[in-house]
């Protein structure tokens, strides 16, 4: 850990950060002037105060030229914005205070499809703020389901674990209370046949795999884009009918993944294609009209990428956008890196120098600007988006999926021997591995409150684990130590 590592966790700890009030309070709020000032010895110069000294009343231009002087070599007080005091900023041990319970167990429940089909895409769409949060699945045989979600699960530790027939009869009349829930749809029809409104209709193309990153769901869980199609194009759906909304054409060859960049619920954002033709799109998705718009268009009319990112010499594996930081990190299947602007500028090339695999399958970027890149191999990267590399690790799993913490110091790992892991960001090390499951991971997701990891099995089942990052976290991990030994 470097010099400037240790000083950002520092500033960002919660000691400093539950204080910022107190500074807000004596620059900007009700100590800056009055009794509360003099108490919080906040006095300055009088002339350094705003509004105190008019100087258009003073008609001798010496004392004017003074006055002036005076408050442009030693400076102003900021205005005073606050005349109360300024509320504390909460701390994560008071909004978070999973570190005062019982340590939960890691597994907390199964859901299980009758169609065995991999689950190999999961988009946990769980705001608190929905009406319906769901959780999107996708299986290989191209079924889709809209999972019921509850925010208001607390984890009961046990009670999804209990052998058949533990329960007394008046208990099982009892409504089980669980995180997740399958597709009502789903839950109302014939196992035996395929829901109409829950089936992606057309086939994908034969000779392409079907992987997580094929699909790409909208926050609020109304629309999917689905790509892989052999006519070179991409979709929009409708989730709620299987009705086929858009279909993009702009590339030359079979799309093989799609990202899409943050955003809140009814927000716009960008949408990225990647291809066999080795080019990445970029497009505007327009989130009042639910449809992706030209750059000029008001309409779903004569819709045309925002950006054509070139320079890789294969297909496309994996794509990263980022609105707020204006980029788009890309990989293609035996190259190398490629960072673009959301204006369709090369910054630069990734390359593990000195260091021999070149077989890029899956990458995250956090809001600090670090790149984690999952190499053949269990080779593991870290980069810069300045492109100079800062860690290399080798694991011994075979890593099909991962997903990154809201946060970008962690990030949970999916492996084909069934295995979910949780891992640094910073240090690429392992803290933690969850007991593997019969089946290889195929996808992998975090509920929006960090609380679940949510894992998509090649068997066609849902697993759902406990998670509290806290536990790892500098400044809590000793208060777990201590309750885990008492």
């Amino acid at each position: 850990m470097t010099k400037n590592d240790i000083g950002r966790l520092a500033l960002e700890s919660d000691l400093v950060s539950c204080q910022l009030h107190q500074w807000i309070d004596l620059i900007f709020g009700y100590k800056q002037r009055g009794p509360e000032a003099v108490r919080a010895t906040n006095v300055f110069y009088y002339l350094t105060y705003e509004g105190v000294v008019d100087l258009s009343v003073f008609d001798d231009p010496t004392v004017k030229q003074a006055l002036e002087n005076q408050v442009r070599h030693f400076g102003q007080t900021p205005a005073q914005l606050l005349f109360e005091p300024h509320t504390p900023r909460q701390s994560i041990m008071t909004i978070s205070p999973l570190m005062f319970k019982p340590i939960m167990e890691d597994l907390c429940m199964i859901m299980k499809f009758i169609s065995n089909s991999p689950v190999v895409h999961l988009s946990a769409n769980t705001y608190s703020q929905l009406q319906n949060p769901t959780v999107v699945s996708v299986t290989a045989s191209l079924c889709f389901a809209l999972n019921r979600w509850n925010n208001s699960f607390t984890s009961n530790v046990g009670s999804h674990l209990s052998p058949p027939g533990a329960e007394s009869s008046a208990a099982q009349n009892v409504p089980v209370n669980l995180p997740l829930t399958v597709d009502p749809l789903l839950a109302a029809g014939n196992p035996a046949t395929p829901v109409a409104r829950r089936v992606l209709g057309d086939s994908l193309d034969p000779h392409m795999s079907v992987k997580w990153n094929n699909f790409v769901t909208t926050a609020d869980s109304k629309y999917m884009f689905v790509c892989g199609y052999p006519d070179h194009s991409f979709r929009l759906l409708e989730t709620d009918s299987a009705r086929v909304r858009q279909v993009l054409y702009g590339h030359k060859a079979v799309v093989s993944c799609l990202a899409r960049s943050e955003c809140g619920l009814s927000s716009d954002c960008f949408l990225a294609s990647g291809s066999r033709d080795c080019t990445v799109l970029l497009w505007h998705w327009n989130a009042k009209q639910g449809l992706l718009v030209g750059e000029h268009a008001s309409s779903a009319e004569s819709v045309s990428p925002k950006a054509i990112l070139i320079g890789h010499d294969g297909e496309i594996s994996c794509i990263h956008v980022s609105a707020e930081h204006g980029l788009v990190v890309s990989a293609s299947v035996g190259g190398a890196l490629l960072i673009h602007t959301t204006q369709g500028d090369l910054l630069r090339c990734l390359r593990p120098g000195g260091l021999d695999f070149r077989s890029p399958r899956i990458l995250l970027m956090s809001r600090e600007c670090f790149i984690v890149v999952c190499y053949d191999d269990g080779n593991l990267c870290l980069f810069t988006t300045s492109g100079r590399l800062i860690k290399h690790v080798v694991t011994d799993n075979n890593i099909t999926c991962m997903c990154l913490s809201r946060d970008g110091e962690y990030f949970v790992v999916g492996s084909k021997e069934g295995a979910v892991f949780v891992y640094s960001v910073l240090q690429l090390t392992c803290l933690h591995q969850y007991c593997a499951c019969d089946s290889a991971i195929k996808s992998i997701a975090l509920a929006h409150n960090h609380r679940f990891i949510l894992a998509g099995l090649a068997s066609g089942a849902i697993v759902v684990y406990n998670v509290d990052f806290n536990r790892w976290h500098h400044e809590y991990s000793q208060r777990y130590t201590k309750a885990t030994l008492n």
